[in-house]
């Protein structure tokens, strides 16, 4: 413990840097901690505010850049990838995308607080084309009050946290496998919430051939887009009707209970269709499956869409 203390204290700079950086390429590594404590060594004079500001708003715009750039590249497949490989449940990009479209780029400016929703934001970004100036600007402002807000808060509680500090130095061993708990169960419960999140949307699947195949045969199932109507920007499969989790109340569906229900969506795992899936079944719709892939899929194959 006193050795990850003085690196803290030695190579500050550094460890914010590298911390902040790896913490918003998505990985879970909590970057707060170690900005609250290089803010309470601010209060005692061992660095500069601005200094350190700027070290940690750096290290976050890189990181950001980089899913930015992403986003532009290779669109709406870079955030079903990073909610594939992220401990936040899948609804992070529905959710993200929900925020960002409804603010704009000043959604930049709180999305750091939020787990999860930095790099899926800096993603969409680029994804729906926010200007690179614009996304600079705001996701540097977010980076500065994030990061800022951490500094003050660790200047401002300097004597409780130097006092923790002497507390898990004098611990030794014990203060360092404490932190090392701390983390683990920080992983532990991410992976534990997003395991029940998709374990819990388990359900039979329709392929986009197998729903071709029906309307090529005649039937017509109920087909739902489950997407806002803002993000439905690539068209619908012709037919479908929107509604989104929360409009499943009032959207006027009366369809036979015994009907085929085909839902999609454009998010991982057919995260949204499945939840509203499962809204449905409640109300005794039980032929009821989200399409596999959802949107992105049925446009891969090449499949007629309508707007």
């Amino acid at each position: 413990m006193a050795h990850f203390v003085n690196l803290i204290e030695q190579y500050g700079l550094i460890v914010v840097f590298a911390n902040v950086f790896l913490e918003q390429i998505g990985l879970p590594i909590p970057a707060y901690p170690a900005l609250l404590i290089t803010g309470a060594l601010v209060s005692q004079g061992r660095y500069s505010a601005a200094t350190l500001l700027a070290i940690a708003v750096v290290a976050a715009l890189l990181a950001d850049l980089f899913w930015y750039v992403s986003g532009r590249m290779y669109g709406r497949r870079v955030m079903t990838r990073l909610c594939k490989i992220s401990l936040s449940p899948d609804s992070c990009v529905r959710q993200t995308e929900s925020v960002y479209v409804r603010l704009g780029p000043p959604a930049l400016l709180f999305c750091k607080f939020i787990p999860g929703f930095a790099s899926v934001s800096s993603a969409l970004a680029g994804t729906v084309g926010t200007k690179s100036i614009t996304f600079m600007i705001f996701d540097s402002l977010g980076a500065a009050i994030w990061a800022g807000s951490a500094i003050y808060l660790g200047s401002l509680f300097s004597t409780a946290i130097d006092d923790l500090l002497d507390v898990l130095v004098q611990m030794g061993k014990w203060g360092s496998i404490l932190i090392a708990l701390a983390l683990t169960a920080f992983i532990a419960t991410k992976w534990v919430q997003r395991h029940r999140f998709i374990k819990n949307l388990r359900m039979a699947r329709i392929s986009v051939d197998e729903l071709k195949t029906m309307l090529n045969e005649g039937q017509r199932p109920a087909i739902i887009d489950v997407r806002p109507t803002h993000l439905q920007a690539d068209g619908r499969i012709p037919g479908a009707i929107t509604m989104t989790i929360d409009t499943v109340d009032t959207v006027d569906f009366d369809a036979p209970v015994e009907s085929d229900v085909i839902l999609y969506c454009a998010c991982p795992n057919e995260a949204s269709a499945a939840q509203v899936a499962k809204m449905l079944m409640r109300r005794g719709y039980h032929r009821v499956r989200p399409l596999s892939g959802g949107i992105d899929a049925w446009i891969s194959a090449g499949h007629q869409t309508e707007f």
